[in-house]
């Protein structure tokens, strides 16, 4: 039988590129087909119509068509809004990667940093409605099929990340893997705000900004954010992921969008009766793992010997010491067991980045808030616009399979309040000043309902 393979080596690069499954797959086909298309990517002003112009192929022109809509929205300015910005984004997370690609449609240059190599988060998101929407609008069923086909609208994070990192490749976003962000360095002389990065040699160390996002995570807030904690009842959550083996048997096993004890006390309690475990709830998705996450009581965990020894703090409860892993495994797997009826014989643990049996117990009693969105820093003349997505801005308090994009709506219009590289960030006009520092819009981004 004659290859069906494009004869056009570009047109198979590209193919190549939109099938990767793996980080470091996307960026090396992305290379191969900017080699073929002998396109220069650090200019990044023209990349992308060059791009255009020059792979002159069906496949690639329905994708155009999505991110050409997508780019004349009147907010983007045909791509002109922030063409004199530079922007550094800290963490190739789904919210480091959309607000990427959302820097990008406003015309700025934009340099992402990862510390890994690889994506291997195998949790999985239940996204939005608007969420849907915003990812199909750019795409997304063009580099996965299976975008939100199932009965339930969710994803695996893995999956998300590599959806948005082939969109901001696309849009000229220049991204770096293997990257250790260390700390912002203060201006000096002509040289403008920079990055601490390892290895110190790297080409980012050189790159210059007047922009700032951080998506790296709660341990990642730039110096100068404050945040408020909330406390609630201790809560206690468990995560797991089971190899799914796509197998027409386990396609006939039927997700679980929410169970809780309020709504369904007879499960519940069968389940204590069973097997000794004792839950709040417990979700159940179907994606490239079985999926699954529970709030479980801490007198089951120790009557079942997860947790080893009772504390009054969650951070000595929930220690790695105080944890029998091997129980907590059969824990998880007993839980998934009854779930499910038992349709899932081979619950057979996914294995996370370390290599190890992919399940986690942790609390999530605390939820910690920025009480701003962004501020502006100023040393030698030189302004830098800093902003918190993601995990930076709010972290949950519940470990829910949520979309999180809404966290980018307290940094977004600060991002748009840069306009025009010429604009002057005066304090009233853009936020207002804290010790010498202007702080942006909004403050945290307000939450959507679970």
């Amino acid at each position: 039988m004659a290859s069906l393979d494009p004869v056009n080596p570009a047109h198979a690069a590209f193919d190549r590129f939109v099938q990767a499954q793996d980080c470091k797959d996307v960026q090396r086909h992305f290379d191969e087909l900017c080699q073929q298309l002998d396109i220069d990517r650090k200019d990044f002003q023209s990349f992308c119509s060059e791009l255009k112009e020059r792979l002159n192929y069906w496949r690639a022109k329905a994708l155009w068509t999505k991110l050409d809509k997508r780019a004349s929205h009147p907010d983007y300015q045909q791509r002109k809004a922030c063409t004199k910005n530079k922007c550094l984004i800290l963490g190739a997370g789904p919210c480091g990667l959309r607000t990427a690609i959302e820097l990008s449609l406003l015309g700025a240059r934009v340099v992402v940093l990862e510390k890994r190599e690889t994506f291997s988060r195998n949790n999985v998101l239940h996204l939005w409605p608007f969420t849907i929407c915003d990812l199909r609008g750019l795409g997304a069923k063009k580099f996965y099929g299976k975008f939100c086909t199932s009965s339930l609208d969710h994803i695996s994070i893995r999956q998300l990340q590599l959806i948005l990192l082939k969109m901001s490749l696309l849009l000229g976003v220049e991204i770096h893997t293997g990257v250790e962000f260390q700390g912002l360095l203060e201006p000096s002389g002509e040289k403008g705000w920079t990055a601490k990065v390892l290895p110190e040699t790297h080409p980012a160390s050189a790159y210059q900004f007047d922009v700032f996002i951080s998506a790296g995570g709660g341990k990642f807030v730039p110096e100068g954010f404050k945040h408020k904690e909330l406390r609630g009842k201790l809560a206690i959550g468990i995560t797991a992921n089971f190899v799914n083996r796509c197998t027409a048997a386990e396609a006939q096993v039927a997700e679980i969008s929410g169970v809780a004890r309020i709504y369904n006390q007879k499960f519940f309690q069968d389940l204590l009766t069973e097997t000794g475990i004792d839950l709040e709830n417990i979700v159940y998705y179907k994606d490239d793992t079985h999926y699954f996450v529970m709030t479980a009581k801490k007198m089951s965990l120790l009557k079942k010997g997860v947790i080893k020894q009772d504390f009054n703090e969650a951070e000595d409860l929930l220690a790695a010491a105080n944890v029998d892993q091997e129980a907590l495994r059969r824990y998880a797997r007993d839980a998934a067991h009854f779930s499910t009826g038992g349709k899932l014989p081979e619950l057979q643990f996914a294995q996370n980045h370390a290599r190890q049996p992919d399940v986690a117990v942790f609390d999530f009693t605390c939820m910690q808030r920025a009480e701003n969105a962004s501020l502006v820093r100023e040393r030698r003349g030189k302004k830098l616009l800093t902003a918190l997505v993601g995990d930076c801005l709010v972290e949950d308090a519940q470990n829910e399979p949520r979309g999180n994009f809404a966290r980018l709506a307290g940094a977004i219009p600060a991002i748009l309040a840069s306009g025009d590289g010429n604009r002057s960030w005066i304090p009233g006009s853009f936020g207002h000043s804290v010790d010498g520092e202007e702080l942006g819009p909004g403050g945290a981004s307000p939450q959507a309902p679970g």
